[in-house]
């Protein structure tokens, strides 16, 4: 009897290893369109998350961490792909002449892209609370230090940051949120 396993342990482990993948991405597709029951899932978690901490007075290096990627993730949030302050450069390094984005009705309108998009944001913001939530667990991530230096440190990097952003947002005029835009629609001509 000559007969081959139908499957290796390899080979069964990396087909479930796709089926579970293939489940994953179809509840992140299924989860797409509701934006804001996505967010306050997360805010939730997040709160929870904080709960945690406070409840067992420890952890505060995971909790600091896990502030400072979120701060990282929302800056990528609030930056455009394509980096006005870049193209500058490069425009002056080819030419000489300094680019700024269109100003007058004749120049080319180019739509604000974010570097992060906001589904991205939601996804990588919510698998970071879940790692940190599932972090202070355990007693190794436990780290004492004096937690009141580290929120002050926080924010006062917090500040710095979204003051920077903020003047960048202003020098080369874009706004990251479509709230207060015009928006244009059909008009009825009665």
């Amino acid at each position: 009897m000559d007969t081959e396993p139908d499957q290796t342990p390899f080979a069964a482990v990396t087909a479930q290893t796709s089926k579970l993948q293939r489940q994953y991405q179809s509840l992140l597709d299924q989860a797409t369109p509701f934006v804001l029951y996505r967010w306050i899932g997360t805010g939730v978690f997040l709160g929870a998350f904080f709960l945690r901490i406070l409840l067992a007075q420890g952890w505060y290096i995971v909790a600091y961490a896990l502030g400072i990627y979120l701060l990282n993730l929302f800056l990528a949030f609030l930056q455009p792909k394509f980096d006005p302050s870049n193209e500058m450069i490069d425009n002056e390094m080819e030419d000489g002449s300094v680019g700024s984005l269109p100003t007058k009705q004749d120049e080319e309108f180019r739509p604000f892209i974010r570097r992060l998009p906001e589904f991205k944001f939601w996804h990588e913001a919510t698998r970071a609370i879940a790692i940190g939530f599932t972090c202070s667990w355990f007693e190794i991530f436990n780290v004492p230090v004096f937690w009141p230096v580290l929120v002050m440190y926080w924010i006062i990097l917090f500040v710095l940051t979204m003051r920077k952003q903020i003047q960048h947002m202003i020098k080369y005029r874009y706004v990251p949120f479509s709230f207060g835009k015009a928006r244009y629609g059909k008009t009825s001509t009665s």
